[in-house]
């Protein structure tokens, strides 16, 4: 059986400068989100599941197996999980929210689109900054950013990595030195992509990410006593009427997801 269906808004790594997205931008990812997403495009017996871009190499891997032993079919939208929550709220037909954080599902619960019940937190990581493989850079600790001329990392007001980022840059007293040299990116794997293209100095990253590359090498890793909690919220959503969704949901939480998750590099919390 073939890999499931892999489908994403921001496929190709785009870098924008300002710490925001601008209306017009908005505008134009609202009408992607509508085009790809609108219902006459998904066939009824696919499972649509929303999910965080960084879980795009696990989720291909547990979703082949799904399929071989269910025969259900899944589509994977993948993306930054605020602009996934967006287009949920809007009326995007999934099945499955997979989160990067808890905030973006504390969003769909708030309006009703997940049940608090069906939650699950299932998965976390560890932030690391990465530089280009051919560096020369003496980055080897978070007090050397600071002669970094540019620092990529996904939108630090909104995607679950940056704001990671942001949070842990904060904490160390660091972020006022160097918010005005962050180039902000619409996810995390387009914030590994400017690294490894040498549009940015250094990038911090998931370490499930940066383990992906081999255009990166990781200069340092934030020790998770000392970063910020990372924490990937697993739910369906609660008007599906998929006969697969919470299917799909428990396997997403079952042994086998979790030796897939383990290889990947991620932190399993579900059952701990």
């Amino acid at each position: 059986m073939e890999d499931p269906k892999i489908r994403t808004l921001t496929a190709t790594p785009a870098v924008r400068r300002s710490g925001g997205v601008s209306q017009p931008r908005r505008r134009l990812v609202a009408c992607l989100a509508a085009a790809v997403l609108a219902p006459a495009a998904v066939n009824a017996d696919e499972l649509l599941v929303f999910a965080a871009s960084s879980l795009t190499d696990a989720l291909r891997d547990i979703g082949a197996r799904y399929e071989r032993s269910s025969g259900h079919k899944v589509v994977f939208n993948l993306g930054a999980s605020n602009d996934l929550a967006r287009q949920i709220q809007a009326g995007a037909p999934a099945d499955v929210f997979f989160s990067a954080d808890v905030i973006q599902m504390d969003a769909l619960e708030r309006a009703g689109l997940v049940n608090g019940a069906e939650r699950l937190n299932v998965l976390s990581n560890t932030l690391v900054a990465v530089v280009p493989v051919a560096s020369t850079s003496k980055l080897v600790a978070a007090a050397d950013l600071v002669r970094v001329k540019r620092l990529a990392l996904a939108d630090p007001q909104a995607v679950p990595a940056g704001v990671y980022a942001r949070k842990y840059l904060e904490s160390i007293g660091l972020w006022d030195k160097l918010k005005d040299r962050v180039v902000p990116t619409l996810n995390v794997r387009a914030a590994l992509s400017a690294v490894e293209s040498e549009n940015a100095d250094a990038g911090i990253v998931y370490r499930t990410d940066a383990a992906l590359s081999k255009r990166v090498r990781a200069a340092f890793e934030v020790p998770p006593e000392r970063g910020p909690k990372i924490v990937y919220a697993l739910a369906p959503i609660a008007a599906s009427r998929n006969p697969g969704t919470r299917d799909f949901v428990r396997y997403l939480a079952s042994p086998d997801a979790i030796q897939i998750y383990e290889r990947h590099g991620f932190r399993v919390l579900i059952g701990r």
